[in-house]
């Protein structure tokens, strides 16, 4: 009824106005107002690489996978803007401990691809920033117990993610593929380059999440490194500046009462989880052989 109510009163409209229902039809009449905005496609002509590991870009396949995630990636307004501006605090610690370890500095960009900079926990269970599984963060030195979880300390876990690139770049001696191993495990590229006698990722047939994960570290490597050219403007300021303390403790006791003891250097409980988001409880056991550093505003 309602809408022959509308069919009606429609035609009755157009009549009135001298329009014919020939020359126009209701979609027409309803079109969406131009929106103020022009998508375009980014550009992937013009090189490419990772860790100075140059992207064949006479391939077909990977001209395909590139062009996808650099569109993808492109157009996560959101999260791209949360990335470039989280990077601001986390980036100079990151490359700092890069630099020392002698590791490439591209790497970086594994956190944003792994985690947009954020203490996530994985569907498998991997946590933090580098998404490290508590098995082999325990490998890599980190302590991981019910009430601390050093995946959860930046420094800490980037430099035990350190650990297995150096690892893995022993054995593979590419770049990329220890990139790729990050995220399939050595054993299962080990597995397929032997399989498919093979030496380089870019020939490697692998499962749709390790086939795609370079690429989408090489898209938000180019994003985040010329964000204007990508439509991102972000001035210096808007940036989230490196969390700055003035109180340090080495702590090598138990601590039972966490609150207690941030009320008694002048701070809240809710302060000391914020800077120390490896804290996972309300109170601190002792772990023989480790010194915990606590640090308070």
């Amino acid at each position: 009824m309602f809408r022959w109510l509308f069919s009606k009163t429609f035609l009755y409209v157009m009549a009135c106005c001298g329009i014919s229902y020939a020359s126009i039809t209701i979609h027409e009449a309803f079109r969406q107002e131009p929106l103020p905005q022009k998508i375009k496609a980014p550009s992937i002509n013009r090189p490419f690489d990772f860790a100075g590991e140059p992207v064949p870009m006479g391939n077909r396949d990977v001209l395909d996978r590139l062009d996808f995630e650099l569109i993808k990636n492109t157009y996560l307004h959101r999260t791209t803007l949360i990335n470039l501006k989280s990077a601001g605090r986390y980036f100079p610690l990151i490359e700092k401990i890069l630099k020392e370890e002698g590791i490439p500095e591209d790497f970086k960009y594994l956190v944003p691809v792994e985690s947009n900079f954020s203490n996530a926990t994985s569907s498998a269970g991997a946590k933090g920033f580098w998404q490290i599984m508590s098995g082999t963060a325990r490998e890599l030195g980190l302590v991981v117990t019910d009430k601390v979880d050093e995946r959860y300390n930046v420094e800490l876990a980037t430099r035990a993610a350190c650990k297995f690139i150096k690892d893995q770049y022993e054995h593979f001696g590419s770049w990329t593929l220890v990139a790729a191993a990050y995220n399939g495990g050595g054993t299962r590229i080990s597995r397929e380059l032997k399989a498919q006698n093979v030496s380089n990722f870019y020939d490697l047939y692998l499962n749709p999440e390790t086939s795609k994960y370079i690429f989408r570290i090489l898209a938000v490597k180019e994003i985040m490194s010329y964000p204007e050219d990508f439509g991102y403007e972000i001035s210096p300021a808007e940036l989230y500046q490196p969390l700055k303390t003035s109180q340090q403790f080495e702590v090598d006791t138990a601590i039972t009462n966490l609150t207690s003891f941030a009320q008694s250097h002048g701070s809240t409980y809710q302060m000391l989880r914020y800077l120390n988001p490896w804290i996972t409880d309300r109170d601190l056991p002792k772990v023989k052989g480790k010194k915990f550093i606590i640090r308070l505003p």
